[in-house]
This record gives C-alpha cells, sequence and structure tokens, in this order.
C-alpha cells in the first residue's frame, strides 16, 4: 500500500463521517484533526532527525488529495498547516524551529495561515497591519480578514510591512494564546468550504518578540514566492481535484441509484454518460497534472512553477465544470439538498477567489510561460 492509499484509508475511517455534519453546522472537523495529529500527518514535512516523518511535496500532495476526497475542507486545512511549517522549517530561525516542531511532534499541535486582508483581499503580499517597535517587543495592530481553521490553530503566519526597510515586508507566527488576539466567529458565513470557520483575526497590541520573525528583516516576500505559494498552490490543486473525484463517485452513484417507475437509472440515459463521462475525465486530468506538478517541484524543474500554476488552475475550471454538469444530473432532487452533489458544488465555486484569486494564477501563469516576473 501506497502512502496515498494508505491516506485514503484513514480518511474513509476519520475524515468522511464528519463531512456532513461539519457542512450543515458550519463547524471545524475537530475529530479529523485530532486523528490527523495521533496518525502523525502534522509532522509530514519536519525531517526524520526531528522525529517528523521526513516526507516531501509529493507525500504533501498525496495527502490533501486523500482527505479532500472524502472533505474539500478538511484537505483544505491540512494543506495550509503543511504550508506555514514549511515556510518556518526553511526559514526560521533555530529557537523558533525547535519550539514549533517540538508542539507539533508532542502535543499534536498545527498551524495556519493568516495572510488575507481586507483591503487587499488576494494580493496579501501587499499587507496593510501596523507594527512598531516598543524597547525589544514588536507591536502588532490591524485585522486579517480570513483566517482558516481560526481559534483551532495553535500558530498563524501573518504577513506585515517591514519596520525597517521601506517597501519590504515580514513573516511572523504569532501564537493562538498571545494576549490582544480576537477571532470575530460570527462574521464566518461562507457558502462553501463551511467547515474551514475563515472569520477575521483582529491584533490588539499584539506583542511579539524578534524570535517569531520567520526569516531575515525584510524577506517576507522571498518567502511568500519561494516557499508559500508552490506547496500552497499545490496543495490548493490537490484539495480541488480531490473533491472533483469525490463529484465523480457521487454522481455515479446518484445515476445508478435514481431509477424511473420501468426500471430504467439514470446511468442508462446517453446524455447523462456524457456528462458522467465529462465529470470522470475532468478528475482523472487534474489528478495527472497535480501529480506531475508535485514531482516537479521536488525534482527542482525549471518549470516546476508554471506546472503547479497550471494545476491549480485546470482543477478548479474542472471543478467547476463538474460541479455544473453533476448538478444537471441530480436534478430537482439535488437542488433541494436531497445529495451531497449540492455541498460540493458550493465548495467548488469557493475556489476561483482563494488567494491567489483564479484571475490572478492566470496573470501569473502567463508572466510565467513567457520567463516574466510574477511581479
Amino acid at each position: 500500500m501506497n502512502f496515498y492509499e494508505e491516506s485514503r484509508k484513514f480518511a474513509l475511517e476519520h475524515v468522511e463521517p464528519y463531512a456532513k455534519r461539519s457542512d450543515e453546522e458550519g463547524r471545524f472537523p475537530v475529530e479529523s484533526f485530532e486523528e490527523m495529529g495521533k496518525a502523525g500527518y502534522f509532522k509530514l514535512l519536519i525531517p526524520e532527525e526531528m522525529g517528523g516523518l521526513g516526507k516531501t511535496a509529493v507525500e504533501h500532495q498525496q495527502a490533501v488529495l486523500a482527505f479532500a476526497e472524502s472533505n474539500p475542507t478538511a484537505g483544505l486545512c491540512y494543506m495550509m498547516h503543511n504550508v506555514a511549517l514549511m515556510t518556518v522549517l526553511t526559514n526560521g530561525n533555530e529557537e523558533l524551529k525547535k519550539k514549533v516542531v517540538k508542539d507539533i511532534v508532542e502535543n499534536n499541535k498545527f498551524m495556519a495561515l493568516a495572510y488575507s486582508e481586507f483591503g487587499t483581499g488576494t494580493h496579501f503580499y501587499i499587507p496593510e497591519i501596523k507594527v512598531t517597535k516598543d524597547g525589544g517587543k514588536f507591536v502588532f495592530n490591524g485585522t486579517k480578514s480570513m483566517v482558516t481553521s481560526a481559534t483551532h490553530a495553535s500558530y498563524y503566519l501573518i504577513l506585515t510591512p517591514s519596520t525597517e526597510k521601506e517597501g519590504d515586508i515580514n513573516n511572523w507566527l504569532i501564537p493562538l494564546e498571545s494576549e490582544g488576539l480576537e477571532f470575530k466567529m460570527s462574521h464566518w458565513k461562507g457558502i462553501g468550504m463551511k467547515g474551514n470557520v475563515s472569520c477575521p483575526m483582529t491584533m490588539n497590541d499584539v506583542k511579539l518578540d524578534e524570535v517569531n520573525r520567520i526569516g531575515e528583516e525584510g524577506s517576507g516576500v522571498d518567502q511568500v514566492f519561494n516557499v508559500v505559494a508552490p506547496y500552497f498552490i499545490l496543495g490548493l490543486a490537490s484539495v480541488y481535484t480531490g473533491l472533483n473525484l469525490r463529484l465523480s463517485k457521487v454522481t455515479n452513484d446518484y445515476a445508478l441509484k435514481r431509477k424511473y417507475p420501468s426500471g430504467q437509472c439514470l446511468a442508462n440515459i446517453e446524455t447523462v454518460q456524457v456528462h458522467l463521462a465529462k465529470i470522470y475525465a475532468n478528475g482523472m486530468s487534474a489528478k495527472a497534472l497535480t501529480e506531475l506538478a508535485a514531482r516537479s517541484l521536488v525534482a527542482g524543474e525549471e518549470d516546476a512553477v508554471c506546472k503547479i500554476i497550471a494545476a491549480r488552475v485546470a482543477a478548479i475550471e474542472n471543478a467547476i465544470e463538474s460541479s455544473t454538469l453533476a448538478m444537471r444530473v441530480g436534478g430537482g432532487k439535488t437542488y433541494n439538498c436531497a445529495s451531497e452533489i449540492q455541498r460540493l458544488m458550493r465548495d467548488a465555486y469557493a475556489g476561483q477567489i482563494m488567494a491567489p484569486s483564479l484571475d490572478v494564477l492566470n496573470v501569473w501563469l502567463g508572466k510565467a510561460i513567457t520567463g516574466q516576473p510574477l511581479l
């Protein structure tokens, strides 16, 4: 059994049973994440010598895909943990790395991203948070707009303007227990991916030591485009590929079970067969491109970034098209929320506005394949 198959087996037992409740209640899949921690998935990318599993972007892609096939929300939140962790492992100082790794390995803690803001939206590399120095402390004020896994993750990565280098930005790690940190939980009313509880996070004179800055002063942009973006975009490609594969299975099952009085089922109708074929082809093509992108990143191929962006664009566009076709197959019963298809449709439509948005990604891809800088 390979790593993806192991992850699927885990997801069927510990992720899928909580997907429906998570959506209906807008509730974080707590049970799934507790089991992920126990099974060691939070330490996937931590080197073996530090107590982790020592895996790569390939296993990151496989685990996210496997979880998303059972619950896209769970795959999304887990993916963000891996991205945040990889950023700390790659750029954090030794004291910060040891603290975070210890908490993950010994206490099954997990992480999240808190980059987007109300003013700059998906252009999260243009932060508006205010940072001042007060003696040996850094003081933070402002609000991040959509923070996934709010109140459930133990650490949050934020971007702020540099205090020393005008025009540059910094990456910081904020612990959940920080004094002055507040989450506006009642503001989360997402129509899809409802279990990720992406609410605003407000910082009211939150004080951090310099050790909580990830990397050198002003190095935030380099971290975003060299570490955060590849793992994050690959992760989202995996989430929406998993969603598409789930759509294919659910829609096939529905078409086989929905019977006419004559005994004929929906799957016997040629038009429905065309829709089912397209949904399946969308899922499999997204899976192939996403797997290719992950291998390309690990191999350090020159066009890895192009493949990663293309994988996410294809996965999201395919998922949206597949959800539209699945709704046609599901008909009135699905429109009346009598099947899982409507939930997956809502989840699919969230992908196009998640930072970087689908429009931004297409611009980046056009620049990348012609050798132009992304910014």
